[in-house]
Protein backbone atom coordinates (compact mmCIF):
# COMPACT_ATOMS: atom_id res chain seq x y z
CA UNK A 1 0.00 0.00 0.00
CA UNK A 2 1.20 3.42 -0.76
CA UNK A 3 1.20 6.31 1.88
CA UNK A 4 2.91 9.60 0.44
CA UNK A 5 4.99 11.09 2.61
CA UNK A 6 4.07 14.42 1.55
CA UNK A 7 0.46 14.26 2.48
CA UNK A 8 -1.51 14.63 5.57
CA UNK A 9 -4.36 12.39 5.82
CA UNK A 10 -7.83 11.60 8.03
CA UNK A 11 -9.76 9.58 9.83
CA UNK A 12 -12.25 9.01 7.40
CA UNK A 13 -9.51 7.67 5.28
CA UNK A 14 -9.04 11.18 2.71
CA UNK A 15 -5.73 12.86 1.63
CA UNK A 16 -5.00 16.07 1.81
CA UNK A 17 -1.82 17.70 0.08
CA UNK A 18 -1.37 21.65 0.68
CA UNK A 19 -0.10 23.75 -1.50
CA UNK A 20 -0.42 27.41 -0.28
CA UNK A 21 -4.11 28.45 0.90
CA UNK A 22 -4.99 25.35 -1.61
CA UNK A 23 -5.78 22.06 -0.58
CA UNK A 24 -5.88 18.90 -3.09
CA UNK A 25 -8.00 16.16 -1.42
CA UNK A 26 -8.87 12.66 -2.71
CA UNK A 27 -9.27 9.07 -0.65
CA UNK A 28 -6.28 7.00 0.52
CA UNK A 29 -4.95 3.90 -1.49
CA UNK A 30 -6.04 1.73 1.46
CA UNK A 31 -9.94 3.36 1.33
CA UNK A 32 -10.15 2.64 -2.48
CA UNK A 33 -8.94 -0.89 -2.13
CA UNK A 34 -11.40 -1.59 0.92
CA UNK A 35 -14.36 0.04 -1.52
CA UNK A 36 -13.21 -2.16 -4.73
CA UNK A 37 -13.96 -1.43 -7.89
CA UNK A 38 -15.16 2.23 -8.53
CA UNK A 39 -18.20 2.63 -10.85
CA UNK A 40 -19.02 6.65 -9.80
CA UNK A 41 -18.24 9.85 -8.16
CA UNK A 42 -20.69 12.13 -7.47
CA UNK A 43 -19.30 15.94 -6.76
CA UNK A 44 -22.10 18.67 -6.98
CA UNK A 45 -20.42 21.12 -4.88
CA UNK A 46 -18.36 23.59 -6.24
CA UNK A 47 -18.31 27.07 -5.10
CA UNK A 48 -19.96 25.85 -1.44
CA UNK A 49 -18.58 26.48 1.05
CA UNK A 50 -18.48 23.73 3.82
CA UNK A 51 -17.52 23.08 7.27
CA UNK A 52 -15.00 20.65 8.17
CA UNK A 53 -16.42 16.90 8.53
CA UNK A 54 -19.33 18.09 6.28
CA UNK A 55 -20.46 15.78 3.65
CA UNK A 56 -18.77 16.79 -0.27
CA UNK A 57 -20.03 13.99 -2.53
CA UNK A 58 -20.13 10.12 -2.76
CA UNK A 59 -18.10 7.24 -3.84
CA UNK A 60 -20.17 4.41 -5.40
CA UNK A 61 -18.36 1.06 -5.94
CA UNK A 62 -19.86 -2.50 -7.05
CA UNK A 63 -21.42 -2.87 -3.83
CA UNK A 64 -21.45 -0.01 -1.68
CA UNK A 65 -21.78 3.45 -1.30
CA UNK A 66 -19.68 6.35 0.47
CA UNK A 67 -20.19 9.92 1.54
CA UNK A 68 -16.90 11.95 0.79
CA UNK A 69 -16.00 14.10 4.14
CA UNK A 70 -14.84 17.76 3.76
CA UNK A 71 -11.10 17.02 5.61
CA UNK A 72 -10.93 20.94 6.86
CA UNK A 73 -13.37 23.90 5.98
CA UNK A 74 -13.25 25.71 2.73
CA UNK A 75 -14.92 26.22 -0.41
CA UNK A 76 -14.46 23.79 -3.28
CA UNK A 77 -13.18 25.52 -6.01
CA UNK A 78 -12.95 22.55 -8.48
CA UNK A 79 -13.71 19.38 -9.10
CA UNK A 80 -12.01 16.47 -10.99
CA UNK A 81 -13.70 16.25 -14.33
CA UNK A 82 -11.80 13.10 -15.24
CA UNK A 83 -13.50 11.00 -12.69
CA UNK A 84 -17.29 11.60 -14.37
CA UNK A 85 -15.91 9.62 -17.73
CA UNK A 86 -12.62 7.88 -15.95
CA UNK A 87 -14.13 6.79 -11.93
CA UNK A 88 -11.76 4.13 -12.12
CA UNK A 89 -8.54 6.35 -11.49
CA UNK A 90 -9.44 6.55 -7.90
CA UNK A 91 -8.54 2.55 -7.47
CA UNK A 92 -4.92 3.09 -10.39
CA UNK A 93 -4.05 6.45 -9.19
CA UNK A 94 -5.42 7.35 -6.06
CA UNK A 95 -2.53 10.34 -5.64
CA UNK A 96 -2.54 12.08 -8.54
CA UNK A 97 -4.90 11.07 -11.28
CA UNK A 98 -7.74 9.96 -8.68
CA UNK A 99 -8.10 13.26 -6.89
CA UNK A 100 -11.18 14.62 -6.16
CA UNK A 101 -11.23 18.28 -5.08
CA UNK A 102 -9.35 21.26 -4.83
CA UNK A 103 -10.29 23.33 -1.97
CA UNK A 104 -9.87 27.05 -1.06
CA UNK A 105 -8.55 26.64 2.69
CA UNK A 106 -10.88 28.54 5.29
CA UNK A 107 -9.29 28.23 8.46
CA UNK A 108 -5.66 27.30 8.67
CA UNK A 109 -5.88 25.93 12.20
CA UNK A 110 -7.64 22.85 11.14
CA UNK A 111 -4.81 21.51 9.07
CA UNK A 112 -2.82 20.91 11.87
CA UNK A 113 -5.79 18.48 13.13
CA UNK A 114 -4.78 16.26 10.33
CA UNK A 115 -2.90 13.03 10.39
CA UNK A 116 0.41 12.28 9.83
CA UNK A 117 1.74 9.29 7.66
CA UNK A 118 2.62 7.74 10.75
CA UNK A 119 -0.51 8.73 12.63
CA UNK A 120 -2.68 7.47 9.58
CA UNK A 121 -1.00 3.80 9.54
CA UNK A 122 -1.64 3.61 12.95
CA UNK A 123 -5.34 4.25 12.58
CA UNK A 124 -5.59 1.41 10.00
CA UNK A 125 -2.90 -1.09 11.59
CA UNK A 126 -0.10 -1.01 9.01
Amino acid sequence: MNFPENLKYTKDHEWVLIEGDTATVGITDFAQGELGDIVFVEIETTGQNLSKEATFGTVEAVKTVSDLFMPISGEILEVNKALDSQPELVNSDPYNGGWMVKIKVGNAAELSELLSVADYKDLIGQ
